[in-house]
């Protein structure tokens, strides 16, 4: 009898616990146990609780910072200019990361494994390595303006023209997503979940094959390279200029002896009154143009340094985004190469997450190294009227700090670089630290 009793016990205490697993909380499919293995096997709880808690704050972070940065530029004159365009693309990109990859990355830290099914996973990756590629082709871009506008000015309006600005951002875009195309169509490795890393990521094909070397050759080895090398030219030409610089303050400060020796100072004292007189008007209107010709050039000396500092700063801020673009991405490289079996799980959550904290740190850097960014930004906040204007301006003030989109505000940042320049002949020289003169009294007569 207990035999008979124990038996039956048994029977149905198995036919309980294999209809649980299919209720209400406890249940699971066949993708979750045996396609997406739980990872706090490898992963401890309190590891993964801190990442999603991290990535939540990161998200939310860069959700509403991208998103102020995108408006302040479009509605504050002040920070619109050809750099302005790339950052507006650049925030788009961080912002789409934010809004569809962290959540569902946050999920996957709180539920301990992927629990959204291997479409999800293969779009959520493919809108991750396009949103990062963009990122970085972004940076490239914007440094290449940098150094055309420095380096190679003559040029300049030739190539930032609105349409051609345009089809650069588009160019961005589609070079990014294009390249995960096959791999998306599984041509080319695929996108999956890698059981090993705990994440969806890009896994070899059925013939071996994978687009990951090639990607991190081409979509990140490349811009770095281009990127170091732009910047190398950058303060190569700015280190030039600087020695220019003082030699050239060292020589105005012959100008009040040049200025004085406009009066004739051995015209006849006694050839009589009318002669005297003669003489006397004439030198005071020489005095008086060339006091005049000394304000004007002062006047333009200080828009020139404004301007200047203006486009120093804004080089300076992108340098800043790229470096911590590379230390943001540098650690999850390291960690995949150095530890492929996960022996070190910390590891791994600390690259994931200094991955994702690059899709907010642009907004920080911004308000950090730009002090019209920050003005900007308080526009925007406090709801404080602000002109749209067009990119050219109407004001003297504005024609000065929308630099980039014509040809003379595109020199600004260096037109001190052709000081050292060898002396012409006096009756030729004109003034080369400055902007075209025409363009100076087209500015005067407004």
């Amino acid at each position: 009898m207990d035999e008979l009793l124990n038996g039956t016990f048994d029977e149905r205490w198995s036919n309980v616990t294999s209809v649980l697993p299919t209720i209400g909380p406890f249940a699971e499919t066949e993708n979750d146990s045996n396609d997406f293995p739980d990872e706090t096997s490898r992963f401890s709880r309190p590891l993964l609780t801190f990442a999603a808690v991290t990535t939540i704050t990161i998200m939310v972070t860069g959700i509403l910072g991208n998103l102020l940065t995108i408006v302040a530029l479009l509605r504050c004159p002040k920070v619109r200019n050809v750099a302005a365009a790339f950052i507006i693309s650049l925030c788009i990109a961080d912002c789409l990361f934010c809004i569809i990859v962290l959540p569902f990355n946050a999920a996957r830290f709180i539920q301990g494994t992927w629990n959204h099914g291997d479409t999800l996973c293969t779009l959520i990756t493919f809108i991750q390595y396009g949103s990062v590629g963009v990122s970085l082709l972004c940076i490239t871009m914007i440094s290449i303006n940098r150094y055309i506008m420095i380096a190679h000015y003559s040029i300049y309006p030739k190539v930032y023209k609105t349409s051609w600005i345009m089809v650069m951002i588009i160019a961005c875009w589609l070079f990014s997503y294009g390249f995960q195309l096959p791999t998306l169509f599984g041509v080319w490795g695929k996108f999956g979940y890698n059981p090993q890393l705990g994440t969806c990521s890009i896994l070899p094909d059925d013939e071996g094959r994978t687009s990951k070397t090639a990607m991190f050759i081409i979509a990140f080895i490349i811009p770095c390279i281009i990127i170091v090398i732009c910047y190398s030219r950058i303060f190569c030409v700015v280190h030039k200029s600087d020695k220019r610089m003082k030699n050239h303050s060292k020589s105005q400060c012959n100008i009040p002896n040049n200025l004085r020796s406009a009066v004739d100072p051995a015209s006849p004292l006694s050839a009589g009154s009318s002669r005297s007189a003669n003489n006397n008007s004439i030198s005071y209107t020489a005095s008086s143009s060339a006091v005049k010709v000394a304000g004007t050039r002062t006047a333009a000396d200080t828009r020139d340094a404004k301007a200047r500092r203006n486009e120093w700063r804004i080089t300076k801020m992108v340098l800043a985004i790229f470096l911590s673009f590379v230390c943001c991405y540098l650690p999850i490289t390291i960690s995949k190469i150095v530890d492929k079996n996960v022996a070190y799980p910390a590891l791994h959550i600390i690259g994931y997450i200094m991955l994702y904290l690059s899709a907010c740190m642009n907004p920080i850097i911004y308000v950090i190294m730009n002090k019209q960014y920050r003005q900007a930004y308080k526009t925007v906040i406090f709801c404080k009227p602000s002109r749209l204007l067009g990119f050219g301006g109407s004001s003297v003030g504005e024609k000065w700090k929308d630099i980039g989109y014509s040809y003379n505000h595109s020199r600004t940042m260096v037109s001190q670089v052709s000081i050292a320049e060898p002396e012409s002949p006096p009756s030729s020289r004109l003034r080369q630290d400055s902007p075209h003169p025409q363009h100076l009294v087209a500015i005067q007569d407004s």
